[in-house]
């Protein structure tokens, strides 16, 4: 069979400079790339042989599926010989193991229980005040055309990380995961070779926090791209450089960041222990912020497990620390956790109750309206999540004529966003509108819900 690109193939290397493919790949919109292959004579077939896809996989996307997982599209461009950096894919694999060491592919031939075990443990040694810091901690090998670190650095340095790492958190609240993972991993890449410059004592460790936050987001943008695996050794590491610079307030972040990775993936029980670890480090610091935002998410945590009565108690303790936070004072990786977030809390916890009774839709519906409304353009993601809810809960409530309006829009704004979470989160609102599928716009909900970017 003829490659794209070699002799006697239909395709030359030249299609991905035409104006329609770059800018196709540049949104990393694979359909449209799929589509204008097509078009110069590239089949399925060929299609699929060089990406490693099911034909069923090629015609799916040709018709409008979309694809978010990084490593399917870093698979994509290897197979048809695309450039990477045309889809913002541009490190090597050299530099992907250097600073997240190996892929998810090699680590997922262990058991996930047991490497949720194996963190916790390291997370409990961490929080409880063991020695980690610098143990097995891999290795940094800078590509050879790495731009130039200083000798000796100082608080302003640092202060240019932690302004990296701002700009690329709200990117990230805005576009996903998918949109800003890579510039996250290559401004960790340069970020780490400071460790190996001189500096005061007091300047070590504000770098120690920097390059823990930089590392907790990207394990965030990790998570939120499917590479849990790789999100996990982000967090591993940041917990260490977070104890090393005495920062237990991060330290109780990280720990909750990572019980959102296991919440996610249907493990509650593990999250919780991870957030109740985090309270540990929270309660130390005596800062209500985080201890709220723990609170809440042990809340989400037991209402998954079934402990209403746990649920709806936590709910009230965030609500109550919430209440004498100095919300001005907190640091960047907790403001996020406003008035907004609190109320959408509030929302998902009560969805969560409303599957097991009915009764709590009365609950959950206006705090998740309130969120709503809150949200502007730059939380897309978050606007995603609640509209889910919203739709659910009145689905639940038997009103399906506008549980069905407020899906589509929960579409809608998952659409704009790179995030492999949008899809995994709509789930329990398919099954709902499917459940009433006699209503052909319920039904044709759940179709298009079941199609959303699940390559």
């Amino acid at each position: 069979m003829n490659t794209i690109g070699s002799q006697g193939s239909p395709v030359t290397p030249d299609v991905w400079d035409q104006r329609d493919m770059r800018d196709a790949l540049a949104r990393r919109d694979i359909s449209t790339v799929y589509r204008l292959l097509r078009r110069v004579g590239v089949s399925q077939r060929q299609i699929a042989a060089l990406t490693g896809q099911s034909q069923s996989e090629v015609s799916e996307i040709l018709k409008g599926r979309q694809v978010m997982a990084y490593d399917v599209l870093a698979r994509i461009a290897d197979g048809l010989e695309i450039p990477r950096g045309y889809m913002g894919l541009a490190y090597d694999e050299t530099t992907a193991v250097t600073v997240v060491g190996p892929t998810d592919d090699v680590q997922a031939e262990e058991d996930e229980s047991v490497k949720r075990r194996k963190f916790l443990a390291h997370a409990a040694a961490v929080t409880m005040g063991a020695a980690v810091f610098g143990q097995d901690m891999g290795h940094w090998v800078a590509s050879p055309a790495q731009t130039p670190t200083p000798n000796r650095i100082g608080s302003t340095d640092v202060r240019q990380i932690t302004a990296a790492t701002r700009v690329l958190r709200t990117l990230d609240y805005q576009y996903g995961g998918g949109f800003c993972r890579d510039a996250v991993v290559a401004q960790l890449q340069w970020a780490q070779q400071l460790l190996q410059a001189s500096a005061t004592e007091q300047v070590k460790r504000e770098l120690y926090v920097a390059l823990a936050d930089l590392h907790g987001l990207a394990g965030w943008t990790s998570f939120d791209t499917g590479l849990i695996d790789t999100a996990r050794t982000h967090y591993a590491r940041a917990l260490e450089l977070a104890k090393e610079g005495d920062n237990q307030t991060l330290v109780a972040n990280l720990l909750y960041r990572t019980g959102r990775l296991y919440l996610h993936h249907k493990a509650p029980d593990d999250a919780l222990k991870l957030f109740q670890l985090g309270q540990i480090a929270a309660q130390n610091t005596g800062d209500a912020h985080t201890v709220a935002l723990l609170c809440a998410n042990e809340a989400w945590a037991y209402a998954l497990l079934g402990k209403e009565e746990q649920a709806k108690t936590l709910i009230n303790m965030s609500k109550n620390e919430f209440s004498r936070a100095n919300l001005e004072e907190s640091p960047d990786w907790v403001k996020f956790f406003n008035d907004t977030d609190l109320h959408a809390m509030v929302g998902t916890v009560f969805t969560v109750l409303s599957g097991q009774d009915a009764k709590y839709t009365r609950y959950a519906i206006p705090p998740l309206t309130k969120a709503i409304a809150a949200y502007g353009q730059q939380y897309q993601r978050n606007r995603a999540f609640n509209l889910t809810s919203l739709a659910i809960n009145h689905l639940r409530e038997g009103d399906i004529d506008h549980g069905i309006r407020v899906g589509r829009s929960a579409l809608e704004a998952g659409e704009s966003v790179k995030s492999t979470r949008i899809a995994d989160r709509m789930e329990p609102l398919m099954i709902e509108a499917k459940a009433r599928s006699a209503n052909s716009d319920a039904a044709d909900l759940a179709e298009r819900i079941k199609n959303l970017g699940r390559t």
